[in-house]
């Protein structure tokens, strides 16, 4: 009964969820968790991947205890981050993270080699300092790459743990800021151009390509063996393909980042996407994820940390919801990405150090809706497409508060359902690549098997 094991990984924690279908209808069920997080080392924040991978694996070998191992399993994580590793195939360390602040001086270097207007108009992705290709000439710089004959992102080299083979996958990659908008593949010029060596990747593989079966080790380790395949590594990629897209839906993927754009069989690379600093990530079956990169619950995440924790988030949302504080800050201004005091940085940026913690959080709510709504009128003047409701997805969703002044401030139709959005879509990519299902036949059997219900504003 099952048949599919979705392993979904974010920045704060990750999860093992089995999937199979009975009576037409797809069925979850979580069976692990645990937390991840990044660690303040003498390098900046880096990831503990050992630990990560381990978690991975016991993960798996809990299915196994429990007697529900899977046929096949699949990998997404968040983009940008990755693995080098040597000839030998083994890691150089550290496994730097997206937040770590070693790009900021960088990126300025790269444009003087690479202006962003020509590196946008190959890639189409937006502009953002932890981007892959900053990381990269980071690394470059600093003697790294001399040493390094592999790359590998999260996802990626996660499989390659269980599996030892190795893949580049395509969902993820473009997140890089390395691949070709038009061609689908890495771009030679841009890594000769910043002297980044073209023989540390892979041709690009799709969702659905098989990586291949356990080690030995990995087999002795869970008590059974499985094929590891490929989904949209890119949790935000996997999300989307459960989704019931169209040319006139937007959709919000909604968890620690909030990912707000549409689908499109072509890329939206022009001067209007660039201005308002669109990226055009790859999806499932070769679409463009044309979004832009929001911050999202990492506000209440850190306001909570803040806290000590003293307050539950439904507790924060009430508090909100009883203040008339509307006040809006920037929600991506650079000062919020990784402060040591989220309250203390939103207080400056609304210039109320008195602020109460009521209208601290209500503010937050106005400002992320109202940040949604205009990304929504951009993805409107950049496509030319009218969007004529909203699908909000991902853990995110279940913030009834946020979803309804989502619908107050866009003035569409809001849908939510898919808490589970990205386990679903990698699960989907597996029964794609499995029994053959379409994209749309896909996304049918998601449809049906959850429900959507329309948020009242």
């Amino acid at each position: 009964m099952y048949d599919y094991l979705a392993i979904d990984i974010g920045a704060s924690g990750g999860r093992h969820i089995l999937g199979w279908v009975e009576e037409g209808r797809l069925r979850l069920e979580e069976v692990y968790r645990f937390p991840n997080g990044v660690i303040q080392t003498d390098q900046g924040l880096v990831w503990d991947i050992e630990a990560l991978t381990k978690e991975v694996c016991r993960g798996i070998r809990r299915c196994g205890e429990l007697g529900k191992a899977p046929r096949t399993l699949a990998i997404d994580t968040w983009g940008v981050d990755y693995v080098l590793l040597d000839k030998e195939g083994r890691e150089i360390p550290p496994v730097y993270a997206y937040r770590n602040d070693r790009t900021l001086a960088v990126r300025q270097l790269a444009e003087e080699r690479l202006p962003f207007p020509a590196l946008y108009s190959r890639t189409g992705i937006q502009r953002q300092d932890f981007n892959t290709i900053y990381q990269l000439l980071c690394d470059r710089i600093a003697g790294r790459l001399e040493g390094a004959s592999h790359f590998l992102m999260i996802p990626d080299y996660l499989a390659y743990r269980l599996t030892e083979r190795m893949k580049n996958e395509y969902t993820n990659a473009t997140t890089s800021s390395l691949v070709n908008a038009g061609t689908g593949a890495w771009d030679p010029e841009l890594l000769e151009q910043l002297a980044i060596p073209s023989s540390l990747f892979l041709p690009l593989s799709q969702p659905g390509e098989t990586v291949g079966e356990f080690t030995r080790g990995m087999q002795e380790y869970a008590g059974f063996s499985a094929r590891v395949v490929l989904c949209a590594t890119h949790d935000t990629a996997s999300a989307v393909a459960a989704c019931p897209l169209d040319g006139r839906t937007a959709y919000i993927s909604s968890g620690t980042w909030s990912l707000v754009g549409t689908e499109r069989e072509r890329p939206a690379i022009s001067e209007g996407s660039r201005r308002y600093n669109f990226t055009n990530e790859g999806g499932i079956g070769r679409r463009f994820r044309v979004l832009k990169n929001i911050m999202g619950t990492w506000l209440f995440q850190n306001i909570r940390r803040c806290l000590g924790s003293r307050y539950s988030y439904d507790d924060m949302m009430r508090l909100a919801m009883q203040s008339s504080w509307t006040q809006q800050f920037d929600v991506n201004h650079p000062s919020l990405t990784a402060p040591d005091d989220m309250l203390a940085a939103v207080k400056d940026l609304l210039g109320r150090p008195e602020a109460k913690l009521g209208d601290i959080l209500n503010s937050a709510y106005h400002s992320l809706a109202a940040a949604y709504a205009d990304t929504v009128r951009e993805i409107e003047k950049i496509t030319g497409d009218t969007m004529d409701r909203v699908v909000i997805v991902g853990g995110g969703s279940k913030d009834a508060y946020l979803n309804r002044l989502t619908a107050q401030y866009t003035g569409l139709p809001v849908f939510t359902g898919l808490q589970e959005a990205t386990a679903t879509g990698n699960i989907l990519a597996q029964l794609m690549a499995d029994q053959g299902l379409s994209l749309q036949q896909a996304r049918a059997l998601a449809q049906s098997s959850f429900d959507m219900k329309e948020v009242t504003a």
